[in-house]
């Protein structure tokens, strides 16, 4: 059975639907996830060897996710759920969230080292690859477990403390954030 090595992506909210954005990069998340896994299956299925370009491009694309827009989102959520969240008395979801964050961080650091040793084109040994599989399938878990947390605690619950003109803001920062043009008022 063939290994499918590319990262698909759907249609998003826009930026007038903040939390729909959120929601819709939880969905991106769990398909670089997903890619990052069919690339571990796909290396090990390889037996070692160098990497072929749709394993190097998939490695890139992993790595290009992870580094720039989940950061983003990240902040997304530190600037606009986790401070309601502490204010309405979720104090301490929003501080698991946000310690969550930051393990997501250093847990990225290796796997990053990881793609970018594939990217380059350079062959993982058996122990290494196997390595390697652990720490992404532990980062993966690591972001389920929080993807589920926001969605199901945190997102429904800030979203109900906030009201239209404070969800327009919340939009029109993160489309600045990203260099994105948005409307200066909701008229």
């Amino acid at each position: 059975m063939a290994v499918t090595l590319q990262l698909h992506t759907l249609p998003s909210a826009g930026f007038d639907e903040p939390f729909g954005m959120l929601h819709a990069c939880h969905g991106r998340v769990e398909r670089t996830l997903a890619l990052l896994s069919r690339l571990g299956e796909y290396l090990a299925a390889q037996g070692g060897g160098v990497p072929d370009e749709q394993a190097r491009d998939a490695a890139a694309d992993v790595q290009r996710y992870f580094d720039l827009a989940a950061p983003l989102h990240h902040q997304d959520e530190e600037l606009h759920v986790f401070p309601v969240l502490r204010a309405s008395g979720a104090k301490a979801l929003a501080d698991a969230l946000q310690a969550e964050h930051e393990r997501m961080e250093t847990l990225w650091q290796p796997i990053r080292a990881d793609l970018q040793a594939v990217h380059a084109g350079n062959a993982l040994s058996s122990e290494e690859m196997a390595e390697a599989r652990v720490r992404w399938a532990d980062f993966a878990a690591l972001y389920a477990r929080h993807i589920a947390a926001e969605e199901e605690l945190a997102y429904p619950q800030a979203q109900t403390c906030l009201g239209l003109h404070e969800q327009f803001a919340m939009g029109r920062d993160m489309a600045q954030r990203r260099g994105v043009r948005y409307p200066d008022s909701t008229t």
